[in-house]
């Protein structure tokens, strides 16, 4: 009896704490050899584990810090991963006093940098759309037990059952159109209650995760490297200034001050001129960064250190996971900008061929400019680091030019004035301009569905300078559907992409006549501009509006292009001596969409509620 007591102490002493060795959560949950940082922040997640310290034997790799925090439940472990660390497994060893825990940890090699990260500018087209909405590919997905939130296709609210799968299925659709880069909404997990929903993607609950709804992690990889193989680039989607309120982190935070106080602050104000009003209060100032977007979601505490590195090596990791092209920043002026300048800083060094716009919502040229990097002179040398921006002054000018009557500053008045103003940014080329997008309403309706301003719209979106970007449908005239909330009456699913739809605009037979012609339209104005160098890197130069009509030309060594917008309701001439400074060079013009010539030698006349892109010659 006494050798047995002896050995059964023995047997208890070596069997690990069974609450203490239960690690949840490991992020990232892997890394790799020969990273260009050499710093790995490694957070662990499980009862008690604050309470251990680690170490790690593994040649080329120290720890450098481990830092226990706030809830007993985390522990921050920071490695130098040196040059000299090779791919391969090591593990890192827990310890409590007598008690151990061994977490292993993998080191991957890195993939040939060819062809990922790519990056985007002015060459490319945009194709934004937002997955739940576009097409079904996997109806098993819509529905996951032990998720909050199932598809109900009778409720525009809710999810749709859009998935990667979808995508890939109905990616020739979108090759075939001509563009090269393809923004989608968020794809990480969003596992929010159906109370507020989540299909848009902006409130994650986890983010190192894809939505299982939308498919997997290695489906999401995938998917970008069948993207590239169609010559097209990816723009990921992400969100620093807040999560979803059933992020796993909101259960118990790391420290007290991981999210601001909802309590104190409420929600944001939304004027992000504020933050580069030079007159603001501190009360405004605060309110816009460290106020909730909405209740439903936590506004994260860039101030943050343990937060703020977190928050950056995601991003590393899924740059270097899935070789994505871009980041689109979401609410890029809420967050603290400081944070948002060294996020952005950090990320191209690592990553130099890659690309990163921000979504920078104000309300005045000046206070979108403000955002992009390298502008001297403002704010005692604030440098966002951002290279380019969502130009949202080039919609709202864009709305009111085919809103208003003509005039000294309004209709097609507007759009030389917006451009008149590009001296404020460092490189306005590098801005990514549109009509519209998943949060406005769509370009077609808010013109009053009047079909030849929208071409003469989608041209000038085509050839003026920027990075266009546009909303899926908007190449088919989608309007509004006329259910649910204002922002699901803008993102209707693509009809022919989900189970049980009477037909397909996927298909030329499916599109109706209206349809075929605005998409052919669309496909023959982006596949012109995708071989065309005036377009691409050519100096704009613009007349002043008159009499309703509104001239620019873009000019480069290789081509010269000239652009006529006669909005009047009668035809136009124009005369040669006003743009002599430029036509004198060239005897004819030929117009990119019927191939018809021009003769430049006299003046010439151009049709009501047109549009004409001359190549001269």
């Amino acid at each position: 009896m006494k050798a047995g007591y002896s050995l059964l102490l023995i047997l208890l002493f070596l069997i690990p704490d069974s609450k203490a060795q239960d690690v949840k959560v490991i992020d990232p949950p892997f890394w790799w050899a020969n990273m260009p940082v050499t710093e790995l922040q490694i957070q662990l997640y499980g009862e008690n584990i604050g309470s251990y310290r680690a170490s790690v034997n593994y040649d080329g790799v120290e720890i450098k810090r481990q830092i226990a925090v706030d809830s007993p439940n985390y522990l921050f472990i920071y490695l130098d991963i040196s040059e000299k660390a090779e791919v391969g497994k090591l593990d890192i060893i827990l310890k409590n006093g007598d008690k151990s825990i061994t977490v292993p940890y993998e080191l991957l090699e890195r993939e040939p940098a060819e062809g990922r990260y790519q990056g985007f500018d002015s060459r490319d087209v945009i194709y934004l759309m937002m997955p739940d909405r576009f097409a079904n590919g996997n109806p098993d997905n819509d529905t996951i037990e032990g998720m909050l939130e199932s598809a109900d296709r009778s409720n525009p609210q809710r999810r749709q059952g859009g998935d990667i799968q979808g995508v890939v299925e109905n990616l020739d659709y979108i090759k075939d159109l001509g563009v090269s880069a393809v923004w989608f909404t968020p794809l990480f997990e969003n596992d929010m209650t159906t109370k507020y929903g989540a299909y848009h993607g902006y409130a994650a609950t986890d983010l190192y995760k894809v939505d299982r709804r939308f498919g997997s992690n290695e489906e999401y990889k995938a998917m970008i490297e069948t993207v590239h193989e169609n010559g097209m680039k990816v723009i990921m989607d992400m969100i620093h200034n807040h999560i979803g309120d059933q992020h796993w982190w909101m259960k118990d935070l790391p420290t007290k001050d991981w999210v601001h106080d909802f309590e104190k602050l409420g929600q944001t104000n939304f004027r992000g001129s504020v933050a580069s009003d030079p007159y603001a209060s501190e009360f405004d100032s605060r309110k816009l960064v460290d106020g909730w977007f909405v209740p439903e979601m936590p506004d994260l505490n860039q101030d943050n250190e343990l937060l703020t590195d977190y928050l950056i090596q995601n991003t590393l990791w899924w740059i270097e996971y899935t070789g994505v092209d871009g980041i689109r920043m979401d609410t890029y002026v809420y967050p603290d900008k400081d944070y948002m300048a060294r996020w952005s800083k950090e990320v191209l060094e690592a990553y130099p061929t890659f690309n990163i716009v921000g979504e920078a919502w104000v309300n005045t040229v000046a206070g979108e400019a403000y955002w992009q990097e390298d502008k001297d002179g403002v704010d005692d040398g604030y440098d966002s680091e951002l290279p380019s921006l969502t130009d949202f002054q080039f919609a709202f000018a864009v709305r009111k030019a085919f809103n208003e009557d003509f005039g000294w500053t309004e209709g097609l008045s507007q759009l030389y004035y917006v451009l008149s103003q590009d001296f404020l940014y460092s490189d306005p080329m590098k801005n990514v301009t549109f009509l519209d997008n998943h949060d406005m309403s769509r370009f077609f309706e808010h013109i009053g569905k009047r079909e030849a301003e929208f071409k003469m719209a989608l041209a000038w979106l085509m050839t003026t300078r920027g990075t266009p970007q546009i909303y899926y449908g908007t190449e088919l005239l989608m309007g509004h559907e006329n259910r649910g909330g204002d922002d699901e009456v803008w993102r209707q699913t693509m009809p022919g992409g989900f189970p049980n739809d009477s037909r397909s605009v996927f298909t030329r037979e499916g599109r109706t006549q209206k349809e075929n012609e605005i998409h052919e339209y669309t496909k023959k104005l982006i596949h012109w501009r995708n071989s065309s160098p005036a377009i691409h890197e050519g100096k704009l130069v613009h007349f002043i509006p008159q009499d309703n009509v509104y001239v620019y030309f873009r000019v480069h060594k290789d081509q010269t292009v000239m652009v006529v917008m006669n909005n009047s309701e009668e035809n136009k001439t124009m005369e040669r001596l006003r743009f002599a400074e430029i036509l004198d060079q060239f005897k004819t013009g030929q117009n990119v969409m019927n191939n018809k010539t021009i003769d430049l030698s006299d003046n010439f006349s151009v049709d009501a509620k047109k549009t004409v892109i001359l190549e001269l010659r």
